[in-house]
C-alpha cells in the first residue's frame, strides 16, 4: 500500500519516457529513456560536461543518497515490479498491452502541446494537436494510434523540463527519487509544470474542490496500470544495460544526462 501511494501525485506529471508513439515490440528494446552507454569524460570525478559549453552541466553533490536510492529501486524493480510485468504479460495479450500503451500517451498530449507552444515550435504543436484530435476521435478515445506512420504527426516529444532547458536553465543537481528514478533539479521542478498541464491531475483538482477522495485512488490506480504495462514490454532490458556496466549508478546516470541534453537540443 506504501508503495503503491508513493507513486502517486506528481508520477503523473512527466510520465517516463518509455510511454511513446510507436508500436513496442516484444524482442527489442522499446524504452526512450535508455541510451548506449558511452559516458562523457568526466575530468572533475563528480559533475559532467556539457560539450556544447564546456561548463560543468549536472554535479552530483548528494552522489550517497542518489547511491541509496539506486539501490532502493533496484530492489524494487526486480523484487515488485518485474514479477508484476512478467505475469500481466502473459495474461494480457500483446494488442491490448499495445492498446492501453496509445491510451496512456494520447492523454498526455496537451502535456507535450503545451510545452511545444511554450518553446516556440509552432509546427511540432500542430504535430500534437493534430494526433490528440484524430486518435481521440477516429482512435477510439486513443486506444488506437491511427496516424502512427504520418511523420507530420509525431514530432519529438517535449515536456516542462525540456521547456525549462530550452530556456538556457541549468540543471542544477542530480537526484535519484525512490520509485520514480534519476532527475535533475530542473527535471523535478518540471515535474510540477507538466502535473499541472495534466488532465488527469486538473479532474483531481475539480473533485478533490468538490469534497469527493476517490480520484486520488483512481489517479495511483490508473498510474499504476500505465507503469506496469509500458514494463511489459521491456523486460530484461533493464538487466542487459546493468550487467554490461562496471558500475551501474553511474552508467544510469550518464546515459540519462545525454538523454535528456539530446532531447532539449532537437
Amino acid at each position: 500500500m506504501i508503495v503503491v501511494v508513493l507513486t502517486g501525485g506528481l508520477a503523473w506529471a512527466n510520465p517516463p519516457a518509455s510511454v511513446a508513439g510507436d508500436p513496442p515490440t516484444e524482442n527489442a528494446a522499446v524504452s526512450d529513456d535508455t541510451v548506449p552507454f558511452d559516458p562523457f569524460d568526466n575530468p572533475s570525478g563528480d559533475s559532467y560536461w556539457d560539450e556544447d559549453e564546456g561548463l560543468h552541466a549536472v554535479a552530483d553533490p548528494i552522489a550517497g543518497f542518489n547511491r541509496a536510492m539506486f539501490v532502493f529501486n533496484d530492489k524494487f524493480y526486480f523484487w515488485v515490479l518485474k514479477p508484476v510485468a512478467s505475469g500481466y504479460r502473459v495474461v494480457v495479450p500483446t494488442p491490448v498491452r499495445v492498446s492501453v500503451k496509445d491510451f496512456f500517451f494520447n492523454l498526455l498530449g496537451p502535456v507535450r502541446f503545451f510545452n511545444c507552444l511554450f518553446q516556440g515550435k509552432w509546427r511540432s504543436a500542430e504535430g500534437e494537436f493534430c494526433r490528440f484530435v484524430v486518435n481521440t476521435t477516429a482512435g477510439c478515445l486513443g486506444l488506437f494510434n491511427v496516424v502512427r506512420d504520418k511523420p507530420s504527426f509525431n514530432p519529438p516529444e517535449e515536456d516542462f523540463g525540456q521547456t525549462l532547458g530550452f530556456y538556457r536553465v541549468g540543471n542544477g543537481f542530480y537526484i535519484i527519487w525512490p520509485l520514480f528514478g534519476p532527475s535533475t533539479l530542473r527535471d523535478s521542478v518540471g515535474f510540477i509544470g507538466d502535473w499541472a498541464l495534466n488532465p488527469v491531475s486538473f479532474m483531481q483538482l475539480v473533485n478533490v474542490d468538490a469534497g469527493k477522495l476517490t480520484t486520488t485512488t483512481t489517479n495511483v490506480s490508473a498510474y499504476s496500470v500505465r507503469v506496469v504495462n509500458d514494463t511489459s514490454f521491456r523486460i530484461g532490458d533493464y538487466q542487459t544495460l546493468k550487467n554490461a556496466a562496471l558500475d551501474p549508478y553511474e552508467a544510469f546516470r550518464n546515459a540519462y544526462i545525454q538523454n535528456r541534453l539530446s532531447k532539449i537540443a532537437q
